[in-house]
């Protein structure tokens, strides 16, 4: 149930973040254009991209950009220093962005790899148990074994069925995840870019 509870949390979690980070490419894009650095900066802040992980990147980058600048830091960095400080705030934020889109996901390919074997354990105790049953009945017909070893059996059913949807959902989930940290990278690579041409 846990793993199912994860799993639907991070997959709501994950379409939010698509959708959010859909509109809100667009719109920043837009700003940038217009050199309007506070309007997107305000974009990138804004509530309503809070699950976007686009928006946290760029965010991040514009904010170190515009500390820069406010600062005097700009007049007394070179060129390279800038653009070497913007990249390693945005490196953190992805990072960080990254870590937060994981959290759960781990869990999950711990359940679905131990599952099946707490599930062996309970069949190998259940079978003991009915062997020790024979042993004290003193009878070894079929019928003494076949209900203790049925019940043995039905853990690793259990096992099985708790692992299988873990391990699909850990697949799933990872697969999403590897696409959000190229989405990321793009938008990371495109905004130093960005400063790049505007600090030419």
């Amino acid at each position: 149930m846990w793993s199912t509870g994860v799993a639907i949390e991070r997959i709501f979690t994950y379409m939010q973040a698509r959708n959010q980070s859909k509109l809100f490419a667009p719109q920043v894009a837009k700003h940038m254009k217009d050199g309007r650095l506070k309007e997107a900066i305000a974009l990138s802040s804004s509530k309503n991209y809070r699950y976007s992980h686009l928006a946290k990147v760029v965010l991040a980058g514009l904010q170190e950009y515009q500390f820069q600048q406010e600062s005097g830091g700009a007049a007394t960095l070179t060129r390279e220093d800038l653009l070497d400080t913007v990249r390693r705030s945005i490196q953190r934020a992805s990072a960080l962005t990254a870590s937060d889109l994981k959290k759960g996901v781990s869990a999950l390919a711990t359940i679905g790899s131990t599952a099946p074997f707490v599930g062996l354990l309970g069949t190998v105790v259940g079978v003991i148990n009915a062997f020790q049953g024979i042993g004290a009945a003193g009878s070894a017909g079929i019928g003494a074994v076949s209900v203790g070893i049925s019940e043995a059996l039905v853990e690793t059913a259990l096992g099985l069925v708790v692992a299988i949807p873990a391990v699909w959902f850990y697949n799933y989930l990872s697969g999403r995840v590897e696409y959000f940290n190229v989405e990321m990278d793009n938008s990371s690579s495109e905004l130093v870019d960005y400063f790049i041409r505007k600090t030419a």
